[in-house]
């Protein structure tokens, strides 16, 4: 990264890591809804509600199972390969510092002058 956000080239593979970001995170709230689950089954009384909570947790594990296998053939998971994964994970961190110390916006940003204001 060149320090410029408008510069075309630091969009290169933004789609791809925005993409990979998106689905982290849902994977992320798919395990907490999992884990929600499993603890709600733990607390359910009736059979009924147990039977509707299993059937929850039984399609948030497939949901989960199904995103995962998503990002590992897209290359955004690497769960079997540490070393992978932690390479990936460093890329990840690096560009998101990259993103963080870009200069965003301009320091001055005083309106003033700008909207038709009543004299004071």
């Amino acid at each position: 990264m060149n320090g410029d956000y408008l510069d075309p080239i630091n969009a290169v593979n933004m789609p791809d890591m925005a993409d990979s970001s998106l689905a982290l995170e849902f994977l992320l709230t798919i395990k907490s809804g999992v884990r929600s689950c499993a603890y709600a089954l733990a607390e359910a009384v009736t059979p009924e509600v147990r039977a509707l909570i299993r059937n929850m947790l039984e399609e948030a594990l497939a949901l989960h199972e199904e995103t995962a296998a998503l990002m590992m053939n897209k290359g955004w998971l690497h769960p079997y390969e540490l070393g992978e994964q932690y390479a990936l994970d460093l890329k990840s961190a690096i560009t998101t510092v990259q993103i963080a110390q870009m200069k965003l916006f301009p320091d001055h940003t005083s309106r003033l002058g700008l909207f038709a204001t009543p004299d004071q």
